[in-house]
């Protein structure tokens, strides 16, 4: 079972080492870890007092100035609602720009060290075991393992490897992409010398999916290791930047979780390339404000972050939602939840965005984010059932709240607007009632201040803007950043391009993301599939049939606008204009000659492309070789290759108990059909599940190795 060859030889997976996991209650207060959080940085009360209290005053203040746009003591029931819209997204808007203010000083003063991790010197040498996971759903298994590889290589430069190992924790449901796995990771070990601390697992079932795939590990390998690193399909990470996270964890028992900063890189196409310039040059900033007033109360993203794993084991396992999916089921979006349920046992958890080497990919095209972006949405929408937890530090249930508002903002932006609609057809053609019911000195003059709601639209596009031009700016200060940007008039002329096109593109995604939020309120849920990493172009067709619905709407929204006053259509313009080329602008930011012509003018830079950093040229050159020797994902491959097929016998999971285990309805048919199959072809024709189910059975390897002796 567990991979070892005869005569010794490689294992698959080491000596289990269980380590219990219990489920969480949401309704029970756990028993907290004894002792104070040490790594709580000073006057935390001060700095969310700034945060929070600046933003406070700012919405108070905007929500006076909207109050006299309305032009009246005693509002309508519309201008009443359009004035509570109004707060909320200006409460949002008024938070983010705080936040952003004290990042801004953090860049200008340069990296707190928090935690004693300095971004540059010599690497230090932790002490311990840490296992760097890397879960997999149906992946291209050369990225997989090109990142892999990378990473070994640079840890092995470092003579770290002896502290380090390697899991790769495949929950693929397809039959060719799991063998196509099990063949790469046969080749991974022989490029890295038969290394025995790479190992491979595959879950039968994947259940809970990739939360339950990590909890899966710390249950069966979690008591052999202190540390956990969690990577994701895409993730690059340098040694230097792996050692410092280890040794900072080692050093700080009170700390169960240190998040980084991963940077976006490796974009081609247009969209790929404003996300990556973006993150780069804006995310700093944000990253650095919020980890500024958070402090041990911090977050995760899932994914380039380590993890104390017995504090994850402790307090992180996750309960099952009541109620039926949507919103009941298995926590989807489970990291900010592992990250309040970690804070409230009592450890600390710490963003570092200082630390740079982690890296990630960005989705090439905008219909590649709306697909991520629905399965996001229903899982932050599912957080609504989180936030009574019992327990829970007002900070962690802040992050749960800002999850949810990342979506549920986009509807009430488009209800906003209607209603702004609504209100210039009332001002129109509803009489006002100058002298109402009752005794009065003075008429009453209903009147909208156009030049305060100039002033008001201003001000509130002041406060979304400012935080790019302050990033802009804070990069004039770093040397390095801003020559890898293409200096400083080419990196403001970027700037100016992200803008505009993500201006247009805003409009698309509020629309797109309130039908999202509808359609999970509506009981749709949105499964799990694997994100196209690559090329982001896709047929002119295809984008028409996906965005038509969008360009329509604008269509529609503009003419009514301009039939109730021209001046609306012209305060409308730049939604409606985004609507109505919602195809070619998401046909366009997909091609990958745009992005790649702009990097040729010194537009978009980043200086990851000025100065690739070694693991990540690494990576790239072994993803091509990969690439190169890869051969084409069928499972037929299985019994082409003995050594493969051997390697798959020693892999097998642990045969079914009876009277123990559960019977697997897709395999007892899938056998069934096997006897009856006189090919293999024809066995190779099984529907999914039933083909992956008998690829997991000794009994059904068998069956099929004698298919495929039987002929061609």
């Amino acid at each position: 079972m567990d991979g070892l060859k005869p005569g010794g030889g490689w294992r698959a997976l080491p000596p289990e080492a269980p380590l219990e996991m219990p489920v969480q209650s949401l309704r029970q207060r756990p028993v907290r870890r004894a002792g104070g959080i040490a790594s709580r940085p000073a006057a935390m009360w001060l700095r969310r007092l700034l945060v929070i209290g600046a933003a406070i005053v700012l919405t108070i203040y905007g929500a006076r100035e909207m109050w006299l746009v309305l032009g009246s003591g005693n509002p309508t029931p519309l201008q009443g609602f359009v004035l509570v819209l109004f707060v909320v997204l200006f409460a949002w808007i008024a938070l983010s720009f705080t936040s952003a203010c004290c990042g801004f000083v953090r860049l200008l003063l340069g990296p707190d060290r928090r935690l004693g991790i300095a971004p540059d010197g010599p690497p230090p040498m932790p002490g311990v075991r840490t296992a760097l996971l890397m879960p997999t759903y149906n992946e291209d298994p050369a990225r997989i393992m090109a990142g892999l590889q990378a990473i070994h290589e640079s840890l092995a430069a470092t003579h770290a490897l002896a502290r380090f190992d390697i899991f790769i924790l495949s929950d693929s449901t397809e039959p060719a992409a799991w063998i196509a796995e099990e063949a790469a990771y046969l080749s991974l070990r022989e490029r890295t010398g038969e290394a025995g601390n790479i190992f491979y697992r595959r879950r039968p079932k994947n259940i809970e999916r990739k939360a339950g795939n990590i909890a899966e590990w710390v249950r069966r390998w979690g008591g052999a290791y202190p540390q956990m690193l969690v990577l994701d399909a895409d993730s690059v990470m340098d040694a230097d930047t792996i050692l410092r996270l280890a040794d900072a964890m080692q050093r700080h028992p009170d700390v169960g979780l240190i998040q980084t900063l991963p940077i976006i890189a490796g974009g081609n196409t247009l969209f790929a390339r404003m996300q990556q310039f973006a993150g780069r040059v804006y995310g700093p900033l944000i990253a650095e404000g919020i980890a500024w007033w958070h402090g041990s109360e911090g977050n995760y993203w899932g994914h380039n972050a380590i993890i104390r794993t017995e504090a994850f084991a402790t307090a992180a396992g996750l309960p099952e939602l009541h109620g039926r999916k949507p919103f009941g089921g298995h926590i989807l979006s489970h990291d900010f939840v592992e990250a309040a349920l970690l804070r409230r046992a009592g450890w600390a958890v710490h963003m570092v965005p200082w630390l740079r080497g982690t890296y990630e990919e960005s989705p090439p095209s905008l219909m590649d984010l709306a697909i991520r972006d629905r399965r996001w949405c229903q899982g932050n929408l599912q957080h609504a059932a989180v936030l009574p937890a019992r327990g829970l530090h007002w900070v962690s249930r802040l992050h749960l709240l800002t999850g949810i508002g990342s979506y549920i903002t986009a509807p009430i932006w488009l209800v906003f607007l209607a209603c702004g609609v609504l209100l210039a057809i009332q001002a129109r053609f509803i009489r006002p009632e100058y002298f109402p019911a009752g005794p009065a000195l003075f008429p009453d003059w209903p009147v909208v201040d156009p030049v305060r709601a100039m002033w008001v639209f201003i001000g509130t596009m002041s406060l979304l803007l400012l935080p790019k031009v302050m990033a802009w700016f804070a990069l004039l200060f770093h040397s390095r950043d801003r020559r890898g940007s293409g200096g400083a008039i080419r990196a403001f002329l970027s700037m100016l391009l992200e803008t505009l096109v993500a201006g247009l593109l805003a409009p698309v995604t509020m629309l797109t993301q309130s039908a999202d939020v509808f359609s999970i309120l509506m009981g749709r849920d949105s499964g799990w599939n694997a994100q196209r990493r690559d090329d982001g172009s896709v047929p002119f067709g295809q984008v028409a049939r996906l965005y038509w619905k969008h360009t329509a709407f604008g269509l529609i929204f503009g003419a009514a606008a301009w039939l109730v006053s021209p001046y609306l259509a012209l305060w409308m313009s730049p939604v409606v204009l985004g609507l109505a080329l919602a195809i070619p602008l998401a046909a366009w930011t997909a091609r990958r000659g745009v992005g790649v012509g702009l990097r040729r003018l010194g537009l978009l830079l980043t200086p990851e492309e000025a100065a690739t950093p070694p693991v990540l040229a690494r990576a790239r050159a072994l993803l091509a070789e990969w690439r190169d020797v890869a051969g084409e994902a069928e499972v037929a491959r299985l019994f082409r290759e003995p050594a493969l097929l051997d390697a798959h016998r020693r892999m097998l999971p642990p045969p079914r108990r009876p009277r123990f285990d559960p019977i697997d309805a897709s395999l007892l048919i899938g056998l069934a059909k096997l006897e009856e199959a006189e090919t293999l072809r024809e066995a190779l024709c099984l529907p999914r599940a039933e083909l992956a189910a008998v690829l997991a059975d000794a009994g059904g390897i068998d069956r099929l190795a004698k298919l495929a002796a039987s002929g061609p």
